[in-house]
């Protein structure tokens, strides 16, 4: 599959997908994907632009959720005209893969709705592969339904991203063994920023714990995964969503550097 022009799994090489978790106004969205242009050049990753335009699962109904649809993707298109970066946003309606098609290169399924059949069927209509983010109550093998949905619609690029497991209230643990077994049905991601959330625990909104960041991003590499999944922000403690476990430019700096040398290492070890 190709997000753009990026050759994505069957040994193509470790792309980065990384930005805000959500679209706050155009003028900080385009120094955030600038910077990370930068950082991912250093470091030789192909790099996929994300952000959301909303967010629509909230805990609170006074959360920030961001701009919304129309203005979202016009900061996108802005984004993806200056820097010529391949976009990723999420859509959580049946009408809005077709709206989105028309700015992003890739399409995503929340966690929380990538059962859902109508919206799966109308991602696939687009013709754009999709990024399948699986259910924090869902088995690592049992992804592989959503993908044949996906594949019966038409779609045929699949990218399933892991993000964490329901491990009682208010925690998540990520499983190195669900990488395997995803990948052994679709080129596999790994959110290393929502795996390191714990869900509604901090006042009514998901806390987390942004140390964990690198451990779990270190740890899906060395196992084996075709993307990495990261959201940065310029001043994480002030970000209106996510916050907690949200990076900034100077340790995705750092942690790029790591990633780099354990993939390349680990490829070493395949191909001795």
């Amino acid at each position: 599959m190709r997000i753009g022009n990026i050759p994505v799994g069957h040994g193509a090489p470790l792309i980065l997908i990384s930005g805000l978790n959500v679209i706050e106004n155009e003028s900080d969205t385009l120094e955030v994907a600038r910077k990370l242009d930068q950082i991912s050049e250093k470091h030789g990753f192909p790099l996929v632009f994300k952000a959301s335009f909303d967010k629509a699962n909230r805990t609170r109904h006074d959360s920030f959720r961001g701009p919304g649809l129309d203005e979202g993707l016009r900061i996108l298109a802005a984004v993806k005209s200056e820097t010529n970066l391949p976009i990723l946003t999420d859509v959580h309606d049946s009408s809005q893969p077709k709206i989105a098609a028309q700015v992003v290169d890739m399409i995503q399924v929340p966690a929380f709705l990538m059962r859902q059949t109508d919206l799966l069927a109308a991602c696939a209509a687009v013709r754009l592969p999709i990024n399948l983010k699986k259910g924090q109550f869902i088995a690592p093998g049992d992804m592989v339904h959503a993908v044949d949905k996906l594949e019966e619609f038409g779609c045929s690029d699949a990218l399933v991203t892991d993000r964490g497991t329901s491990f009682g209230y208010n925690n998540l643990v990520a499983d190195s063994k669900g990488l395997v077994q995803m990948r052994g049905f679709a080129p596999v991601c790994f959110d290393a920023t929502h795996s390191a959330q714990l869900p509604g625990a901090n006042a009514g909104a998901s806390g987390g714990d942004r140390r964990f960041v690198a451990p779990l991003a270190r740890a899906a590499v060395a196992v084996g995964i075709d993307a990495l999944f990261i959201e940065v922000h310029p001043d994480p403690d002030a970000a209106p969503c996510d916050g907690p476990t949200q990076i900034s430019f100077e340790a995705l700096d750092q942690l790029l550097a790591q990633v780099r040398a354990l993939d390349q290492s680990m490829r070493e070890l395949a191909d001795s």
